[in-house]
């Protein structure tokens, strides 16, 4: 589940941002944290690397940058951008992700998408929430010290041209939320669709609001705990979370959106409210509504009516679901391999594990019949086959947009070069001088020809065509690998079953 995020700084102290990610600071204040002789406290652990600095550092690099091309000499100059990629916290656990791989991910990222930037590419093993969630920390300069070759998501010169000052426009972001999708599951890792939102926003003023609030309240229950006295409240919670969990509370036992307003404002006192086609909450005790869109796309009409259907559909009952599966073991093949008694009592208390998981995962799907279970079986691999062949059908599309975005950026840039060739007086030494440029117009106008592209599509229309793809090929990739799961979950409980009734007709014939 890794998310982005972008920070632009003005401050001119390019060195500033390289104290931050190496020294601790208070996350409340900014300040840097002192230990008893009064010296900077380092970072507990960190792996940090430069690019595009040469032999300076990154601040010098920048500084450099500055004089060269007479730019950020202003005091609302962007200076620097900063872009902060978040891991999925189980990450770690479930899919081996560790600092170093994480730093190599973080390397390769800003390689591939700034570069010509001086950056500095740092990685921490934790944030602000203590969740353990590792992050990736990418701070570029603005200035771009070197031509590069354009890429297809390139669309305007200052994106590849030397001496340009990077921008963080809603396309790039876009583009950069896609790269990273497509990182986590190169990668295998957790991830989201951060294109179409989030079912729970937080925005940054919350957050800290929750972080303040929380230390306000560690203290007073530390106040309390010393004074013998038991804290009544442990986690602080603003107006918008009370107000997600009441409305999550009240979703969940609704059908139709006359139950659920009414469940609002007879529970909790909350009036729920339909405004151009938005939703809109106030609770109990304010004058001012509460946007569904500040909560979460959760939240907002779409989401909440089809939950209402859902609820309207099916009867949902709460059942306690095994997260894995453990496999029967053939004690008897074990015992013949030269295993011990200690091994065969671990054995017996294993199987009975197993077999209790089995039977709760089989009474929970309403799968206890045989012909049922098989069924399934078949269904869930027909959903396998069927989302793995709709995943590599969208890599086509995939990369055949790439190319095209790639090739009509490179017509378009030289159309202009090609028509000063024509009225050049020295054709050949023009020819020369813009041998890339011409030989990437050539290559674009055959790539036209053999497709039989007549009309240039629009470069933004097909930003948008790829940004859907990846969506759609997101979706069925995590819809492939939770098919993947309840499928082997469903052939070792068979399995599990066939092991066990046959180990009890090989004792009843034994009796």
């Amino acid at each position: 589940m890794a998310t982005l995020k972008h920070i632009s700084s003005k401050n001119s102290d390019y060195s500033a941002i390289e104290v931050y990610l190496v020294y601790q600071h208070d996350e409340f204040t900014g300040k840097q944290l002192l230990d008893e002789q009064g010296r900077p406290k380092l970072r507990e652990s960190y792996i940090l690397d430069t690019l595009e600095c040469g032999d300076f550092s990154f601040a010098t690099a920048c500084l450099q940058a500055n004089r060269k091309y007479g730019k950020n000499t202003q005091r609302d100059d962007i200076k620097s951008h900063q872009y902060i990629i978040s891991f999925d916290p189980r990450d770690a656990v479930d899919n081996g992700l560790t600092m170093e791989k994480a730093q190599a991910l973080g390397l390769k990222f800003c390689e591939e998408n700034f570069p010509g930037h001086p950056a500095i590419v740092c990685t921490h093993p934790d944030g602000h929430n203590h969740s353990g969630n590792i992050h990736v920390h990418i701070v570029i300069g603005s200035i771009r010290t070197r031509e590069v070759e354009r890429k297809p998501y390139m669309q305007k010169s200052r994106d590849w041209c030397e001496g340009m000052k990077h921008s963080s426009t809603a396309q790039t972001m876009r583009h950069l939320r896609v790269e990273v999708m497509e990182m986590c599951e190169s990668a295998g890792l957790y991830q989201i669709d951060l294109l179409n939102g989030s079912k729970e926003r937080v925005s940054e003023a919350e957050y800290w609001t929750r972080r303040r609030g929380q230390m306000k309240l560690d203290r007073a229950n530390a106040a309390l705990t010393a004074a013998g006295q038991k804290p009544k409240q442990k986690k602080f919670e603003t107006v918008k979370d009370i107000l997600r969990k009441q409305i999550s509370s009240v979703l969940y036992h609704s059908t139709n959106f006359e139950d659920f307003s009414d469940k609002l404002m007879r529970q909790y006192g909350i009036t729920v409210k339909e405004s151009r086609g938005q939703f809109s909450y106030l609770p109990s005790g304010r004058t001012k509504f509460i946007r569904a869109k500040h909560l979460g796309d959760k939240f907002d009409k779409e989401a909440v009516l089809t939950a209402l259907q859902a609820n309207a559909e099916r009867k949902r009952t709460v059942t306690l679901k095994p997260d894995k599966i453990g496999k029967l073991i053939d004690i008897q093949a074990k015992l013949a391999e030269g295993k011990g008694a200690g091994y065969e009592r671990w054995a017996k208390k294993f199987n009975l594990k197993a077999m209790a998981q089995t039977l709760l995962l089989l009474q929970e799907k309403g799968l206890t019949d045989e012909d049922a279970l098989n069924q399934r079986i078949a269904e869930l691999e027909a959903k396998y086959h069927d989302s793995l062949a709709v995943v590599k059908d969208l890599e086509g599309p995939m990369k055949t947009n790439k190319e095209l975005r790639y090739h009509v950026a490179a017509y378009t840039s030289a159309k202009g070069i090609v028509q000063q060739l024509k009225a050049a007086n020295r054709p050949a030494a023009f020819e020369e001088q813009h041998r890339a440029e011409l030989t990437a117009y050539r290559a674009a106008a055959a790539y036209f020809k053999a497709n039989n592209t007549t009309k240039l599509p629009s470069p933004k229309k097909l930003e948008a065509e790829y940004a859907q793809l990846a969506s759609e090929k997101a979706k069925f990739y995590e819809q492939y690998k939770e098919t993947k799961e309840e499928l082997l979950k469903l052939k070792t409980a068979k399995q599990n079953v066939a092991s066990f009734f046959r180990e009890e007709e090989q004792a009843q014939q034994e009796r």
